[in-house]
């Protein structure tokens, strides 16, 4: 069966992580993603590495795959006018260039819905189209800085800690998809395009979810707290007598069940612990209390017990170790793509498990310009008849 995009064509003028992310998961759910760069590879990921298989670097792999890929010369004319006619047979563009670059090629919004006006036109900027700092770059790093994350992520003895991952360009990409899949949608319903601005200042904001509204109620600036959660314990990291494990108690009746495996009985009895504001208030004399319990077992005994008794938990993997587990392999989180020039390439699989409309890993990521002469051909013929 096709996939639940099939038939939709994106022009994808977006590089790095936040835009091609995006891309990638609307080209997984069968979408034709054509992926434009300068001549060469304009793509920074494609020089970000080690590691390299073969030229091609593994971040580039990541976000890149089912697509397509063109390479113009956008400060040349003729380079504009392919993206013109490419705009006219597209449903989507999606760019992430700065505020008012697209524009002063000729190749903004107003300009293309003229030319389309189904076309859905995404701007993924770092701090969106209005506001004082339109006009910054704005790269992840800086985001995770500016929009709190780094401020509660750490501890207070390691300082301000950013996210392993680009955590706001991966959740920017996120909202991109959400996004464009919506405005298609809408014009199912209206027949019109639109514009959708968003911003990886915005998008981090928002992903602070429960800690923005802790403060916006309370007015306390929130403080690190490592792996504490800063509305329910306990809910942390502990060190089993063979390494880390994490377990994660969610209400007061599980909270009951975790102590009935404990060795002291006075902990489930003290009248400090017995509701979740009390174990929240009495934080560290809790904490220290269930680490002296929970390295008296090995992480794979803590698992066993308190899976059956319905509490949340989980050793710290690494990745290695995660991409080896029989769950990360029972839901095929690991596949491999052909590239007739790069050779076989492990990946990180979708997890968008559709019932119907599945996804599809149809082109290994493309190297610079791979498809120019498919795509030219085909825009040539499918933009004829308006010539």
């Amino acid at each position: 069966m096709p996939g639940a995009l099939d038939g939709v064509r994106i022009l994808d003028m977006t590089r790095v992580l936040a835009g091609p992310y995006a891309t990638m998961i609307l080209g997984d759910l069968g979408a034709d993603v054509i992926k434009v760069e300068a001549p060469g590879g304009s793509d920074d990921t494609r020089f970000w590495g080690p590691p390299f298989q073969n030229g091609m670097s593994a971040y580039y792999t990541a976000v890149n795959r089912n697509k397509r890929s063109i390479a113009v010369n956008l400060k040349e004319e003729k380079g504009k006018a392919i993206i013109r006619r490419l705009a006219k047979t597209a449903d989507v563009v999606i760019h992430n260039f700065k505020t008012g670059t697209m524009e002063k090629f000729g190749l903004g919004y107003d300009e293309l819905s003229s030319l389309n006006p189904r076309l859905i036109y995404c701007s993924i900027t770092g701090f969106g189209e209005t506001g004082p700092y339109r006009h910054l770059p704005g790269y992840d790093y800086i985001i995770q800085a500016m929009s709190g994350w780094m401020s509660i992520n750490g501890t207070p003895s390691s300082g301000p800690l950013k996210v392993g991952v680009a955590i706001a360009d991966v959740f920017t990409g996120l909202y991109a998809a959400i996004a464009i899949e919506a405005a298609l949608l809408a014009r199912a319903k209206t027949g019109r395009g639109q514009k959708i601005d968003l911003s990886l200042f915005d998008s981090a904001i928002s992903t602070l979810v429960n800690v923005a509204a802790n403060y916006l109620m309370s007015g306390n600036v929130p403080t690190p707290l490592g792996n504490e959660h800063p509305n329910i314990v306990p809910y942390s990291t502990y060190e089993a007598s063979d390494g880390p494990i994490v377990i994660a108690v969610g209400n007061d009746r599980q909270f009951q069940a975790f102590c009935e495996l404990l060795s002291d009985p006075t902990i489930g009895t003290d009248p400090r612990f017995q509701t979740n504001p009390g174990r929240v208030a009495h934080r560290e004399e809790l904490n220290k209390r269930i680490s002296e319990e929970v390295k008296k077992r090995t992480r794979a005994e803590w698992k066993r017990l308190l899976d059956k008794k319905g509490i949340p938990c989980g050793p710290v993997q690494n990745l290695e170790q995660l991409f080896q587990h029989p769950q990360t392999l029972a839901r095929n989180m690991v596949i491999t793509m052909h590239h007739d020039k790069i050779g076989p390439l492990r990946l990180v699989g979708s997890p968008l498990k559709l019932s119907e409309t599945k996804v599809s890993y149809r082109l290994p990521p493309p190297l610079a310009g791979e498809h120019n002469d498919e795509i030219i051909k085909e825009i040539m013929n499918e933009t004829e008849e308006d010539e």
